[in-house]
């Protein structure tokens, strides 16, 4: 006696771009957040910069950090 067996990869073509725009929202989403938050930065004053203990040099490190590091 024969047995077949039928296997699905269970991740239709469906599944796999709606995976897909997923990921590209969040990462619209990300980069926004990320440009937002380096814009605030640069916009600050050199003084208020050094108030909250910021070198300019490091804005673009401190909104990375916030945006994918947290």
């Amino acid at each position: 006696m024969a047995y077949t067996a039928t296997t699905t990869h269970g991740i239709t073509l469906f599944a796999r771009i709606a995976d897909f725009a997923a990921k590209v929202k969040e990462a619209y989403i990300l980069r926004a957040e990320y440009n937002r938050t380096y814009s605030e930065l640069q916009g600050l004053t050199d003084r208020e910069l050094n108030d909250i203990g910021v070198r300019r040099c490091d804005i673009k490190d401190i909104a990375y950090d916030h945006v994918y590091c947290s």
